[in-house]
Parts: C-alpha cells; structure tokens; sequence
C-alpha cells in the first residue's frame, strides 16, 4: 500500500525496516529482484466486440491451466485494454519474433488504429474466432475468450481459454522475452 503522504514506496516490509529511507531501498531492491523473474513480452490484442480496437505490450501473461487451456493475463485497471477485455470478454496474445523486438515499444501507448487497412499503428492485424486483434507478423498467437477475472491490487487478472491458437510464422523461432530489451515492468 503506497504510505500516507504520497511517496509511492509499497510496502509490507520485513522487520528492521521502519525509516521512510530504509522503506525507499527495500522497496527499490524488491523491484530489481521482482525485474529478475523471466517473463516474455507479448502484445495483447483487445476489442469491444465493436468498432473499437487496442494492441498492448504487456509481460504478465502465463499459462494457468492444463484443463481447459487457461491463459492469465494482468493488466493495469486504468489501461484502455483493460476496459476492451472487459467489455468483449476476449483477448489474443501476439507473440514476436526476438528480431521484431522494436514493435513492442509502439504498443505501450494508445495506438492508432485504421478498422478499412486493419491496422494498429501500422502493423496489419487479423481476427480469429474472438475478433482480437492479431498482430500479422507474430511468431504464434493465442486467442481467448474470458472465463474469469479476479482482482489484484492495482490491476485485473484476465483469464482467457484458448478458442483459437496457431503460428503465422516459422514455429522455430525464437519469440520475444523481456530479458531481450531493455524494458523493465514490474515490482
């Protein structure tokens, strides 16, 4: 929880760690041990089930179960996917080739979509069973419908089952993690 006067430091703490200082080096350990953890980087692909599209970088996503195929996504409440996932109880998982490791950053921000040339931000994108957008170029992608959601702090875990999956590339590429960038996300 962020302290009362706005410092932003999170804590619980372990014992011996009681001055705001102490708080503020814990807490900024915490994260580069959190940064630590392997994860990928993915671009989650969300929709209304209406006009309205997003694609997004996000690295909290995980296989959760074996059956169903369960697929966990967490993304922050105040995103604009968040409310496209809610409201069209889907999304789809783009997952990008090591090289193509550029495109992500284009998907951190709101992004321009154009629904005649079905494209976000200039990538094309296509629709599968959900009607997610998918980015084109992706290695592999799955594509899931909403089975649960569950509130955690700051964000909402999506869980997805896989509809639709497949490779829109060579399935011996490597995909994207973010031990590949220089972006951290995360503690």
């Amino acid at each position: 929880m962020t302290k009362p006067g706005g410092t932003g430091v999170i804590g619980p703490y372990p014992a011996g760690v009681d001055t705001e200082q102490q708080q503020e080096e814990y807490d900024r350990l915490r994260r580069r041990v959190l940064w630590k953890m392997p994860s990928g980087l993915y671009v989650i692909g969300s929709t209304d089930k209406g006009e309205r599209r997003n694609g997004m970088t996000a690295n909290w996503v995980t296989q959760i179960a074996f059956d169903p195929k369960w697929v966990g996504v967490s993304i922050d409440r105040e995103a604009y996917t968040h409310e496209l996932v809610e409201a069209g109880g889907c999304f789809a998982v783009s997952m990008i080739d090591v090289e193509d490791r550029a495109i992500v950053r284009k998907f951190t921000k709101p992004v321009e979509v154009d629904l005649a040339a079905r494209t976000l931000n200039g990538f094309r994108y296509v629709e599968k069973t959900t009607g997610a957008p998918i980015l084109e170029q992706s290695v592999a992608y799955l594509d899931c419908e909403v089975r649960e959601t569950l509130a955690a702090g700051s964000h909402t875990l999506f869980v997805g089952e896989v509809v639709e999956c497949g490779f829109l590339g060579d399935e011996e590429t490597p995909v994207l993690a973010m031990s590949d960038t220089r972006m951290n996300y995360g503690g």
